[in-house]
């Protein structure tokens, strides 16, 4: 049985009045007058009423960024300028970080000591690319003597994000501050089950002194605001992170004005433990992998391949592991796992629970929920999994791991590489060689060895095969918002 206490509602979301979306500045409902709840995943109560967008409110978003893009205040704002702003954000996000942290672990269920790291990895970030604009630099090309070649780097113009529930404000400036850096404008659209963070950070971006329209925000469903978005002719370039059938709708829409694409998609990580590693170690780097922000992430190690001869051992450290992951109200400090985003990912990864045991596999760990309120679900292990069973092939995006026997270097190889998926891979080893080796053979975006889940603003992050198309952070980030000219002037 888990208890959650009901917490009072934050300044930003108390009053009862629905949240408006943020265009050109001003604080506007949608133009159909519809509107959806934002609940609180851990109780199953409302927290607040929010502005539900369609194509009207997006020709709104899209005309208002355009006309920011063209005004000379930013088009061609003094980089050193440009710095200052950013630097300027960054520090309204730390002055303004416990509220941030308490809206995102009530609208989307992750434990309040995870979401204050996530607000300081926020700033951290704009920090990052607040030091780009002064070295955005082009080329002297070598021609011929007649004449004088160069190029430039230029923004690309109004840019699209499209963002997912699972840390709503770290992807909001995932998408964002890149743009920012490089001199675009930018939409908007969280995710419907958590747009509490996006709009509070469009209210401080305004009262940090962003222009208006540079940045809007457009609450509402894929289907309708995200489709709009996907598919308009004024947008210049969208980067979404969510699933990866819906990143084939938003490619296919992008065909229409050809525009720019970066997608960062879904996965089924493996993560290898050798025999030569530290088991105990190696068993609670896997659980973090799996299990964390309750298997809501997209580079979740949920295939472990384990060598044959440490897997009795293995499955019993990580048993361990799993078990001493505290799950319960995302507000207590002790909390490492906390609900599930909405009852519909309830059900999702409840039926994959039943899928696993109707293939055959066996549960040695969880399998059930915790009490009668909110969406809390076991952290779950299968045993006896290959690797041809659902439970190995599709993602389900919760607290669910198969253990998966190999016995020879090149078979966990094949096994890891056997998928649709290229996000991330992991390994445990001590051998320096083998951690080398293996991660050149795996076809992942990221490779970790003997840790899970590290990133950083200053290194690219994305996926191989059908886990995306393009980077995201570091220098290879902003290549994606930039166009390259090149001009040749005759002396």
């Amino acid at each position: 049985m888990i208890n959650v206490s009901e917490k009072p509602l934050p300044g930003f979301v108390s009053g009862g009045a629905p949240k408006g979306m943020l265009i050109d500045g001003q604080w506007t409902q949608a133009r159909s007058g519809e509107t959806f709840e934002t609940v609180n995943p851990a109780t199953g109560s409302v927290i607040a009423t929010v502005a539900s967008g369609g194509p009207a409110d997006v020709d709104r978003a899209v005309a208002a960024a355009r006309r920011a893009f063209e005004d000379p205040s930013w088009a061609y704002m003094n980089p050193h300028d440009r710095t200052v702003l950013l630097l300027r954000i960054a520090d309204a996000i730390e002055a303004n970080a416990a509220e941030l942290a308490e809206l995102e672990s009530m609208d989307g269920g992750i434990p309040i000591t995870i979401t204050r790291g996530m607000m300081a990895d926020s700033a951290k970030t704009v920090r990052y690319y607040a030091g780009w604009p002064t070295k955005i630099l082009g080329t002297v090309n070598p021609v011929d003597a007649s004449v004088h070649c160069y190029t430039v780097r230029e923004p690309l113009g109004v840019c699209a994000g499209i963002i997912p529930w699972n840390g709503p404000l770290v992807m909001a400036i995932w998408k964002i501050v890149p743009a920012l850096a490089c001199g675009n404008t930018v939409i908007l659209k969280p995710a419907e089950q958590t747009p509490l963070t996006a709009l509070r950070f469009g209210e401080i971006l305004m009262e940090a002194g962003l222009p208006a329209g540079v940045v809007n925000v457009v609450t509402g469903f894929g289907e309708t605001a995200g489709a709009a978005i996907s598919g308009h002719p004024g947008i210049d370039k969208v980067s979404f992170t969510g699933s990866t059938a819906t990143g084939k709708l938003i490619l296919g829409a992008s065909v229409g004005n050809l525009k720019r694409v970066t997608l960062e998609l879904g996965g089924k990580s493996p993560h290898i433990i050798m025999p030569d590693a530290d088991i105990s170690a190696a068993a609670r780097n896997a659980a973090a992998g799996f299990a964390m922000l309750t298997g809501q992430v997209c580079v979740a190690g949920t295939r472990i391949l384990v060598h044959e001869s440490v897997m009795d051992e293995f499955a019993g450290e990580l048993a361990k592991a799993v078990s001493a992951f505290r799950v319960g109200d995302p507000f207590e400090e002790a909390t490492m796992l906390g609900p599930v985003v909405s009852a519909e990912q309830f059900e999702r990864v409840n039926s994959y629970v039943s899928v696993g045991v109707s293939e055959g596999a066996e549960i040695v760990l969880g399998g059930g929920r915790f009490g009668n309120a909110g969406y809390f679900v076991e952290p779950t292990v299968f045993s006896g999994v290959s690797n041809d069973m659902r439970l190995a092939r599709e993602e389900i995006f919760g607290p669910v791991a198969a253990l998966i026997p190999f016995r020879e270097v090149d078979e966990a190889v094949r096994i890891a590489n056997d998928t649709d998926y290229g996000l991330a891979a992991a390994v445990a080893t001590s051998n320096v060689s083998t951690a080398h080796t293996l991660a050149r053979r795996l076809r992942a975006g990221v490779v970790w060895v003997n840790t899970y889940s590290e990133l950083d603003s200053t290194f690219p992050f994305g996926g191989f095969k059908q886990s995306g198309i393009g980077r995201e952070l570091g220098e290879y980030g902003l290549a994606n918002y930039t166009e390259v000219k090149t001009v040749t002037v005759k002396l």
